[in-house]
C-alpha cells in the first residue's frame, strides 16, 4: 500500500504527482498489463 503525506502548504495536484510517482516504481501496472493474455514461455524467451 502506497502512503503519501501531504505536506503543509503543498498542493493536491503535487501530491497527485508523487503518489503517481510511486506508484509506476511499484510496477504494480505493468504486471497486470502483461498478465492480462498469457504468453507462452517460447514466444516470451523469444522476446
Amino acid at each position: 500500500m502506497i502512503i503519501i503525506n501531504i505536506k503543509d502548504g503543498e498542493s493536491l495536484d503535487k501530491a497527485l504527482k508523487r503518489f503517481k510517482k510511486k506508484f509506476e516504481k511499484t510496477g504494480v501496472l505493468r504486471e497486470l498489463r502483461s498478465r492480462q493474455a498469457y504468453e507462452k514461455k517460447s514466444v516470451a524467451r523469444r522476446t
